[in-house]
């Protein structure tokens, strides 16, 4: 599909091979990991199989997540998106999940606020989805501040193998109110 979208600091685009060191610093990272899974990849080729698993999900599903690019240093500070679930989660299937996940030394910069904003209207435009879920570690409190500047609702809170998950949600019509 090739898609690019820019906001004021960011390009938004596929994820490639060539950005495979950029997510090996962000996804070998503890800290990174602390609320997802805990498990931060060991390999370039844990992250070269990520990067294949997302090129299949652009064409089977037309939308995956999205390299974020930093427009100055043109680095690849990490990815966020919309990754369309088939399979069941949380009495849920055949939804949309925004995510995002950065490099640490680029945290608490609003990139992840900038980079859903654009994604959210994409989806909401262009794929013309009605509802957009998120979740995330109750104990996350700084992707829960992103959600609420983005004017998701916290539906619940459900079991996911063993651990608490905050379930959010983001309806079209209040998007477009909110926009």
């Amino acid at each position: 599909m090739d898609i690019v979208i820019e906001t004021k600091r960011l390009i938004l685009r596929e994820l490639e091979y060539s950005d495979e060191n950029d997510l090996f610093e962000m996804d070998s990272d503890p800290e990174v990991h602390l609320y997802i899974e805990n498990n931060p990849v060991k390999s370039i080729e844990e992250i070269r199989k990520v990067i294949e698993m997302l090129k299949k999900q652009y064409v089977e599903n037309g939308i995956a997540r999205w390299a974020v690019v930093d427009k100055v240093t043109n680095e690849c500070i990490g990815w966020a998106g919309l990754k369309y679930f088939r399979e069941l989660l949380n009495n849920h299937f055949n939804f949309y999940e925004l995510g995002y996940r950065f490099k640490r030394k680029h945290w608490g910069r609003g990139f992840a606020t900038e980079a859903s904003t654009v994604i959210l209207d994409f989806g909401f435009k262009n794929l013309n989805i009605d509802k957009i879920y998120a979740i995330t570690d109750p104990n996350n409190v700084n992707s829960k501040k992103v959600l609420a500047k983005l004017g998701f609702d916290l539906r619940e809170t459900f079991d996911y193998e063993g651990d608490p998950i905050d379930w959010f949600e983001l309806k079209k019509s209040d998007w477009e109110n909110k926009s």
